[in-house]
C-alpha cells in the first residue's frame, strides 16, 4: 500500500513538474504551490524562473509539501525531468529524501531557505551535493555577538527575551558568547510578549543602569519598549534580530532602533534592471525572490563552467565567487556562504538602511 502511494505520489509530481522547453540547461525549481507555503514557493518560482527564461534554458517546476518521507519522489521526478542543477527547496524534509538520491544522479541542490546544521553535517558526511544561499543557523547570533562586541563592550548591556523557543536560544547563545568574552549584562530577563505597554520593564532596564538592550523578541514588542521609554524618558537603545523584517503594526517603530537582519536586496542599486524585469512579469522582488534568483544565477554559471572540463557541476560550485543579483557569492569548505550576510541596520523614516558602527 505505501508503495502503491508513493508511486502515485511521483505520478502527481511529474504531471506537476511544468516543464518549459527551450536550448541549454534544464533546472529543477523545487518549491511549495499549495498549502500554508505557498506564497513562499511562489516567491522562488518568480526568482528562479526570471533568470531562467532570459537565459534561454529549461525550468522543471517539481512541489513540494514539506511533509516527511516525501522528498524521495521529488528526486525521482528531477532525475525523470533530467534536470543538472535543482534550485529552492523551502523545506529541510524534502532535502532530507532527495539528496541521496541527487547525490547518486550527479545533480547538486543550492537551498535558499534551509538552515539546519543537522542536514548540513550529515550532507558532508555522506558527500551529497548540497550547497545552501541561506544563512546557517548559527549566522544571526553570530553577527549579533559580533556587533555587540564591537560597538557596546563599554556600555552597560541588558538582554532580555520573549520566552519563545527562537528568542531564548538566540539570547542565551549571545550571552554565553558574551561572557566567554568577559562581558557580563547588568541584567538579563524573559519578558511576557505582546502586551500592550512595558512600561514596568523598562523601569527595570532603567532600575538596572542599562543603556543598551538587545531583545530576543519580535518586531511588535520592540516597538512597544521603544515607545514606553521614550514615553518615560528613559534613553534606552534596542536591539532585535531578524524577526524585526516584520510589518510596520500595528505600532509603528521608531527611529533609531536597531536589527541585525537580512539586508533588502531589492534597494541595492545593482539589482535595479532585475527589479524592474520582475515586477514587469508581474512578480513583486520580495522574501524569496531575489534570493532565488541570485541561487539560479550561481546554478547556471557552474553548470556552464562545468561545460568545459570532466568535472561535474557540484565541483564548480565551491571556491570561487559568483557575481549575483544579491552581491558576491561564495561557498566555504562546508558549504556554507563564506560571507555572513546579516548586516546591522537602524530604522529612520520607514524603512532599515545601514548603519554605521560608532564614532570612536
Amino acid at each position: 500500500m505505501n508503495i502503491l502511494r508513493g508511486l502515485g505520489f511521483l505520478a502527481l509530481l511529474l504531471i506537476a513538474a511544468g516543464e518549459s522547453h527551450a536550448a541549454g540547461l534544464t533546472i529543477g525549481v523545487v518549491a511549495p504551490q499549495e498549502g500554508n507555503f505557498a506564497n513562499l514557493g511562489a516567491q522562488i518560482f518568480a526568482g528562479a524562473e526570471g533568470k531562467i527564461r532570459q537565459n534561454g534554458d529549461t525550468i522543471v517546476r517539481v512541489p513540494e509539501n514539506c511533509e516527511e518521507n516525501s522528498g524521495g519522489s521529488v528526486a525521482d521526478a528531477l532525475i525523470a525531468a533530467k534536470v543538472q542543477v535543482v534550485v529552492g527547496f523551502l523545506c529541510s524534509e524534502t532535502l532530507e529524501g532527495a539528496l541521496p538520491k541527487l547525490k547518486d544522479a550527479n545533480i547538486p541542490a543550492i537551498s535558499v531557505s534551509v538552515r539546519s546544521r543537522i542536514l548540513m553535517e550529515d550532507a558532508l558526511k555522506n558527500g551529497w551535493p548540497f550547497y545552501r544561499l541561506a544563512p546557517s543557523d548559527r549566522a544571526e547570533a553570530a553577527k549579533i555577538i559580533e556587533v555587540i562586541l564591537r560597538d557596546w563592550s563599554a556600555e552597560p548591556i541588558a538582554l532580555i527575551e520573549d520566552g519563545t523557543i527562537h528568542g531564548r536560544e538566540l539570547t542565551e547563545a549571545v550571552r554565553n558568547a558574551l561572557e566567554e568574552k568577559g562581558l557580563k549584562p547588568v541584567f538579563t530577563d524573559t519578558y511576557r510578549p505582546g502586551q500592550e505597554q512595558q512600561i514596568g520593564l523598562v523601569r527595570r532596564l532603567k532600575r538596572a543602569g542599562a543603556t543598551k538592550v538587545f531583545v530576543g523578541g519580535d518586531r511588535a514588542d520592540i516597538a512597544i519598549l521603544a515607545r514606553d521609554a521614550a514615553a518615560e524618558k528613559i534613553p534606552l537603545t534596542l536591539m532585535g534580530g531578524d524577526a524585526m523584517r516584520a510589518a510596520d503594526q500595528p505600532l509603528p517603530l521608531a527611529d533609531g532602533v536597531l536589527a541585525v537582519t537580512l539586508p533588502e536586496y531589492a534597494a541595492r542599486p545593482e539589482a535595479a534592471s532585475v527589479v524592474e524585469a520582475l515586477r514587469a512579469a508581474g512578480a513583486e522582488p520580495e522574501g524569496y525572490t531575489l534570493p532565488a534568483y541570485a541561487a539560479t544565477e550561481v546554478a547556471i554559471k557552474a553548470a556552464q563552467d562545468a561545460g568545459g572540463d570532466e568535472r561535474p557541476i557540484a565541483q564548480h560550485l565551491g571556491g570561487m565567487p559568483f557575481d549575483t543579483v544579491i552581491g558576491p557569492v561564495s561557498f566555504d569548505a562546508g558549504h556554507e556562504l563564506t560571507d555572513n550576510p546579516y548586516q546591522l541596520q537602524q530604522w529612520r523614516r520607514g524603512s532599515f538602511v545601514a548603519a554605521s558602527p560608532p564614532a570612536e
